[in-house]
């Protein structure tokens, strides 16, 4: 059975709501896994992963194909959720990368090295909890769920090319502060 692309289910939805669920099939996982590295933990990232679904079913007559995959505009309204979440409870967004899991398809190392492996690891992520809100968020839509620079644009409200400065800033930051810990980088 062929796939069907989400242009040919959006007209599906626009005749019957209840092909929605086709959509939401599709990119639950991902916009969850969005969310819940954006807030931490399940409970909430399940919440708020039902609020950018349900408003997405609400308003969904008023989407527009600007030319960019259906998903942006499930990022952009669970960015929305988000910063409304966020603002409402007056916490800073923090993006929980402890649950990512690095796996490595090669032979299984020595613990030593494990053990410096992961050492590396806990220096990264705490560079990277040291950085501002949006620089994060970047970052976990770049590599956690591998979006293009034109689709993190659309979802964080700027363009392809300040996207593509943030990121290069952002490396630098990162550059900077890991080289005053020791690490010697390329």
């Amino acid at each position: 059975m062929t796939s069907r692309d989400d242009s040919e289910i959006l007209q599906d939805v626009r005749r019957d709501p209840n092909a929605f669920g086709e959509l939401y099939a599709r990119y639950v996982d991902r916009i969850y896994s969005y969310i819940y590295h954006r807030v931490g933990n399940v409970h909430d990232a399940e919440d708020l992963t039902s609020r950018t679904f349900f408003r997405a079913l609400s308003h969904i007559s008023s989407y527009e194909d600007k030319g960019l995959p259906f998903s942006a505009w499930l990022y952009r309204i669970a960015h929305n959720v988000l910063a409304n979440w966020h603002r409402d409870r007056g916490r800073r967004p923090v993006v929980a990368l402890d649950g990512i899991v690095l796996r490595s398809e090669g032979p299984l190392q020595h613990p030593e090295a494990m053990a410096l492996t992961g050492d590396d690891s806990r220096q990264l992520v705490e560079a990277i909890r040291r950085l501002d809100p949006q620089r994060q968020e970047l970052l976990v839509l770049k590599f956690s769920d591998g979006l293009s620079n034109a689709e993190i644009g659309e979802i964080m409200g700027r363009t392809e090319g300040a996207i593509k400065s943030l990121y290069h800033r952002t490396l630098l930051a990162l550059r900077k502060e890991l080289s005053k810990k020791g690490f010697q980088l390329e």
